[in-house]
């Protein structure tokens, strides 16, 4: 066979830059994952197509980050890996991905196509497994099929409710090559189609609205991922609505805004006659609208993109199908023709305003605690003071990302990111990447913050080393109290491994105490800072926040026995009140 000419040469291209072409095609800017056999060839093929490719030390991480950059982007970050077990450590990420409703795209090297049934290298039913996990799993029937696959996933990830979509890569596909004539080109997909619910039902939700006695508004990471932000201040400013955002619904309205009730969350939710929710969903996270923890005859009016979600766990009053932003705009025009509001001086407002004043006075408390080791109040007050307002704030933990949310106020949408519907440990440092890549494209200036505990950076430590190495200035804030929920201090712990065997004597939720874990930035380059006062804490925080190209760890030790004030919301409290 006579070989090509260059001519022929130049007309043909393999499986790997089919992929990274229909990628950028897709407008998808990263990917996040580890190479191998058999899928190298496609983050080289990415790189040169001009997508910005991280490469992480887990998969989980890396399907977290990509997951993240759905989120804050609305654009699907992709998560790529290798067979068999490098796709099933990514399963984590995509089932976070489908709870939260973030687009995700996954795309897993596989066995080649004639080893099949043979026992291949890491052979596995990657196809099959993903359906489970996400909304589309596919493998491109060829190489002139894969663009025409991967729109469909970048399509189906962000149309309807978001969720993850997974593309499988046989390994004879990434170096085969065919004439780019045959290859179906497709364009990059459009926008998701915009939909409003029915004018009839909105009349009926106004209605209800406007002959509450004790309204509320919940928002939810929905409303943050529909950009509905502007149209949600309106209705809240329009309206004098009370409003309580879920954790990543924080900063859609400014969290010191008025109208905020986060600080009676329980009260608002238990009382409240008419509860409007915009992009929430009556799960565990809101108790599934039952009593005690809501009304028993609590009208519920439900926005939501999914007419699946629509009806879960409670009836609803009325059932508006749609985009939270134009739902959102369509109660807002029909409230303004009915020119009703809230009125500041009901005894809703004044119940509301006692439960607040009273929590928070009681946080202060503990937060001006003097005595040493620290408090979790203690440390978040000292925290809050130096926080840039614009920062995105990540968090993961049980006490640390409880106690964060009520402490650490947001101003800005999307600005919070963590542990989510899924409750997912681990979560953490791969946010923090996504977060920081866009930042770092977007709004350099922006900081990225992420305060976890010290059993939450066990899980993905390790990344301390991929921030460090792509020189992205974080800083990380480790909440130390020994333990998972509470360890011990140093002195028991040495009694306790006096004692013999510490697999039969250490207590299951304790960790080494005192752990250095700030050594761990500074042995890759990064600072590390260990503090045990509000004056090293604020110091150390300072000189982070200073230090605008190197990554940062700030340790900080504090009582083992620090917990959460008992008016404070836990999620898996059931009865607290």
């Amino acid at each position: 066979m006579a070989p090509r000419s260059v001519e022929e040469e130049d007309d043909r291209v393999s499986g790997a830059e089919l992929v990274a072409e229909a990628l950028k095609t897709q407008n998808v800017e990263y990917i996040f994952g580890i190479v191998g056999v058999p899928i190298t060839e496609v983050a080289v093929a990415a790189q040169a197509s001009g997508i910005k490719y991280v490469g992480m030390r887990n998969e989980q991480a890396a399907s977290y980050a990509a997951s993240a950059v759905g989120y804050l982007t609305g654009r699907p970050g992709v998560c790529l890996v290798v067979s068999g077990p490098g796709l099933v450590h990514a399963l984590a990420g995509m089932a976070n991905a489908n709870m939260n409703c973030w687009p995700l795209i996954v795309i897993g090297g596989s066995s080649d196509r004639n080893q099949e049934t043979m026992g291949a290298f890491q052979e596995f039913p990657q196809v099959e497994t993903c359906r489970l996990y996400s909304k589309f799993s596919a493998r491109p029937s060829s190489l002139e099929a894969i663009p025409a696959v991967i729109e469909k996933a970048v399509r189906s990830s962000i149309y309807g409710r978001p969720g993850a979509c997974y593309v499988d890569i046989p390994g004879d596909f990434v170096n085969l090559q065919v004439n780019k004539s045959s290859v179906r080109y497709v364009e990059c997909c459009q926008a998701p189609p915009i939909s409003m619910a029915e004018e009839s039902v909105v009349s009926k939700a106004v209605s209800f609205i406007a002959h509450s006695r004790k309204p509320l508004l919940i928002i939810g990471k929905g409303a943050a991922y529909a950009h509905a932000e502007n149209s949600i201040r309106r209705l809240v400013d329009q309206c004098g609505l009370p409003f309580l955002p879920t954790p990543m619904g924080k900063g859609v309205v400014p969290d010191n805004h008025p109208c905020c009730v986060a600080a009676a969350r329980s009260r608002a939710l238990q009382f409240a006659d008419v509860i409007i929710l915009l992009g929430a969903r009556l799960n565990w996270m809101l108790h599934f609208g039952l009593p005690p923890r809501f009304r028993p005859d609590v009208k519920i009016i439900q926005v939501d993109i999914c007419a699946e979600e629509l009806g879960n766990n409670v009836r609803p009053a009325a059932a508006l199908l749609g985009d939270i932003k134009a739902v959102t705009e369509q109660l807002v025009e029909h409230l303004n023709r009915k020119l009703w509001k809230c009125p500041s001086g009901t005894e809703w407002w004044t119940e509301l305003r006692a439960k607040m004043k009273s929590n928070e006075e009681t946080s202060k408390a503990l937060s001006l605690q003097k005595h040493l080791p620290m408090n979790y109040y203690t440390v978040f007050h000292h925290i809050r003071e130096l926080l840039p307002k614009d920062c995105i704030l990540v968090s993961e933990g049980a006490n640390t990302m409880d106690i964060g949310r009520t402490m650490l106020p947001n101003y800005h949408p999307r600005h919070r990111l963590d542990a989510g519907t899924f409750g997912t440990m681990g979560v953490g440092l791969g946010f923090t990447i996504a977060a920081s890549m866009v930042t770092k494209d977007h709004n350099p200036e922006q900081r990225v913050v992420c305060i976890e505990g010290d059993s939450a950076f066990g899980f993905s430590g390790m990344e301390v080393e991929t921030i460090c190495r792509y020189n992205l200035p974080v800083i990380i804030i480790i909440v130390n109290n020994n333990g998972i929920y509470g360890g011990l201090d140093a002195q028991t712990w040495k009694e306790i491994m006096e004692l013999g065997e510490p697999a039969t004597s250490v207590p299951p939720m304790s960790l080494l105490p005192n752990a250095h874990y700030e050594q761990v930035a500074s042995a890759f380059g990064g600072k590390g800072y260990f503090v045990q006062t509000p004056e090293e804490l604020q110091a150390a925080l300072r000189s982070c926040l200073a230090e605008k190209h190197i990554p940062s760890l700030i340790n900080v030790m504090i009582d083992p026995r620090s917990d959460r004030k008992e008016q404070d919301f836990h999620w898996l409290t059931r009865s607290n009140l």
